[in-house]
């Protein structure tokens, strides 16, 4: 069993939102991504998804984007991107699964999972770029990214605690992994209450999302001892990306 990553899957298999006007590796994209996840990935792996799922404005409506992900291979532990409109409460959601036979998939919000030997937990995350300097000009951007490291503590709060509750039945010491939508540290941004939060549980690797159409930079970089690895979609081709354990931990 292994564990893989890819973002931004922008899915919308019920919505008018062409992605091929973004660039040529987003012709034909969901069957790019359904062939290649599926020669990859077996029914056993685990694949965490970082944000921005379906185009969709409601849960209801992004049901028929959430079947193709639950046809995909493998485990799914999905988080929230900032186009997530459809992303409402967990309550919901579970219950939307529920009620439609989607089995492989879980949510990433303010919890933590185990998948193979490691602790999965994560956010959205916080980034100010053109996107987001689009928002209202009475936007509290201090309040929004306090919120957003808020969220990622308690996720990771919940990933030491279940850290501790396994390591007591196996011995297994997991690495924790943190999965962001945005970047915390990309060309020069450095949010530096993401990163703080990220500093003060040791956190090595953080994978994010996000970032499109930029393809001649390095899947990772290290900055202040953390690995940070871009994993969006189409900077992938849509190939999800394995992680391998880290033989330092």
């Amino acid at each position: 069993m292994s564990l893989f990553v890819l973002s931004d899957t922008h899915l919308s298999t019920t919505e008018n939102k062409p992605m091929d006007i973004f660039g040529a590796r987003w012709t034909g994209y969901t069957e790019k991504l359904r062939s290649r996840w599926n020669k990859l990935v077996t029914p056993e792996d685990t694949v965490v998804i970082a944000g921005d799922i379906s185009w969709s404005m409601s849960h209801t409506a992004a049901l028929e984007d959430l079947k193709f992900i639950e046809a995909l291979n493998g485990n799914k532990i999905i988080g929230r991107g900032n186009h997530d409109y459809w992303w409402t409460s967990l309550t919901k959601l579970h219950k939307l699964c529920e009620e439609n036979g989607l089995t492989t998939l879980k949510f990433l919000y303010n919890n933590a999972y185990c998948a193979e030997d490691f602790i999965i937990c994560g956010s959205r995350g916080w980034y100010i770029d053109e996107s987001n300097r689009k928002m209202p000009q009475e936007a509290d951007y201090q309040k929004i990214v306090a919120r957003e490291a808020i969220r990622l503590e308690l996720s990771l709060a919940e990933a030491v605690k279940l850290r501790e509750e396994k390591r007591a039945i196996d011995g297994i010491d997991r690495e924790i992994l943190v999965f962001l939508h945005f970047p915390p540290d990309f060309r020069g941004y450095v949010c530096s209450e993401i990163v703080a939060v990220l500093e003060k549980y040791n956190i090595r690797r953080c994978y994010y999302g996000h970032i499109h159409g930029v393809y001649d930079i390095p899947r990772s970089s290290v900055s202040g001892g953390i690995r940070y690895t871009l994993t969006s979609a189409d900077f992938l081709d849509f190939t999800p990306l394995i992680i391998l354990p880290d033989d330092n931990f």
